[in-house]
């Protein structure tokens, strides 16, 4: 793999994971929003990543198989979490039902605060293969010296 095709790579997963940690963010400042434009509780979002070959049109002919397996990170949708509402009782909410309960989001916080970790973690990992293909390149142009 090419320094290009490194730093591509690296750069998909940074944006990807970026996206995943706004959803996230968003998620977590929704956890008590009873009311959405859409009518309703909040519901959780999630990114759905997808691996997608790297276009490097010059290389791909001097690569063969190589090639074929390397893979950049993109988002391919943004999906909402089909799981029903947790009820809550609160009779004096405006948005309780007859029987005095609120349709709350789907929003657990701990499971959002680990994703949150997750994310964090591959974003940093992604920071330093991108600062190791940056210092290999470095040292390859010190080599001419």
């Amino acid at each position: 793999m090419d320094f290009f095709s490194a730093m591509n790579v690296s750069s998909s997963a940074l944006a990807a994971e970026r996206t995943r940690m706004n959803l996230i963010s968003s998620n977590l400042a929704n956890a008590n929003a009873t009311r959405t434009p859409e009518g309703g509780p909040y519901k959780r979002k999630d990114a759905v990543f997808t691996a997608t070959p790297v276009e490097n049109k010059f290389h791909r002919a001097l690569d063969g198989a190589t090639a074929q397996q390397v893979r950049r990170v993109e988002v391919s949708e943004i999906v909402e979490d089909q799981s029903a509402p947790r009820l809550q009782y609160d009779p004096s909410n405006p948005d309780a039902n007859p029987q005095g309960y609120v349709a709350m989001p789907n929003v657990n916080v701990v499971e959002e605060m680990a994703d949150m970790i997750a994310a964090s973690r591959a974003y940093e990992a992604n920071v330093t293969a991108v600062q190791a293909a940056k210092s290999m390149a470095m040292k390859t142009l010190e080599i001419g010296k």
